[in-house]
């Protein structure tokens, strides 16, 4: 019988660093939780924890409506980097 994976137990980083206030307009560290497309990525990708996750949902919904962080990307103009045109 195949022995079963044992994949790494992903940690919350938001955790080990105690962050209580996330902020919308620090774009650079909300990347980190966007996919190429801008999407929200999900905990098990992410490895936050439920607290953070919803604390970074609810950032990066504050940074769309601010017009930081674009909603959707077209598919007719792909980017290699869309974090490159953030800044």
């Amino acid at each position: 019988m195949a022995e079963k994976r044992r994949f790494k137990k992903r940690y919350c980083k938001y955790c080990e660093r105690k962050t209580d206030f996330m902020d919308y307009k620090d774009i650079s560290s909300l990347k980190f939780s966007l996919s190429e497309r801008y999407k929200i990525m999900p905990r098990r990708l992410t490895g936050n924890c439920k607290r953070h996750q919803d604390m970074i949902a609810k950032t990066i919904k504050q940074a769309r409506a601010a017009a930081l962080i674009p909603y959707t990307v077209s598919r007719k103009a792909v980017v290699l980097t869309p974090f490159e045109e953030i800044k």
